[in-house]
């Protein structure tokens, strides 16, 4: 029996750029995200990592995925604080959402990228529509076989809760479903 996709844990955010209002995994139920974790001082992230991310967000913006960006530094902390982010977004044109992770508590490595279990940067984070991780990738990964990994996510059938079976909840409505009897 194949073990099932663990739940990705929700993000902890100090602060978002590129966006009206704060963005949730919990918000986003429904909908596949693909998460970019990077730091702007890592070659990788700059050169592969930070365009492909923005090549996704562009390339699938009339889908229902989103693109998250995560700054999540785990070194070199005083060279990459908001405002030099600020300037990098500007820089090199980047439009998908970012969060900046919260630091950790009493460590170097950062509350979202240690619940997600990232091993440094770049990082991607692929979850389909039920909120589970599909993908998760550590370094350069090929364009073709991120962009078939979104496709499926995207053509993923639509989410719905699955029905209580219990017959003490069979005729037991919440907030996003109501059972059959």
């Amino acid at each position: 029996m194949m073990k099932e996709a663990p739940l990705a844990p929700e993000l902890a955010v100090t602060s978002w750029f590129n966006t009206q209002k704060p963005l949730t995994l919990a918000g986003l139920r429904g909908r596949p995200v693909l998460i970019h974790a990077f730091q702007m001082l890592c070659p990788g992230c700059v050169i592969h990592g930070t365009p492909q991310a923005q090549k996704a967000h562009m390339m699938f913006r009339d889908s229902d995925l989103q693109v998250i960006g995560l700054h999540t530094v785990f070194e070199h902390h005083d060279a990459m604080n908001a405002r030099a982010l600020e300037a990098y977004i500007h820089e090199f044109r980047v439009t998908m959402p970012i969060a900046v992770d919260q630091p950790g508590d009493g460590t170097p490595t950062p509350v979202t990228m240690r619940r997600l279990g990232l091993r440094g940067t770049p990082s991607s984070v692929l979850i389909g529509r039920d909120g589970r991780i599909r993908h998760h990738g550590f370094g350069q990964e090929d364009d073709m076989a991120v962009g078939a990994l979104i496709a499926a996510a995207i053509a993923e059938k639509p989410f719905t809760p699955a029905l209580a079976t219990d017959s003490a909840d069979a005729d037991t409505c919440t907030d996003t479903f109501c059972p059959a009897p």
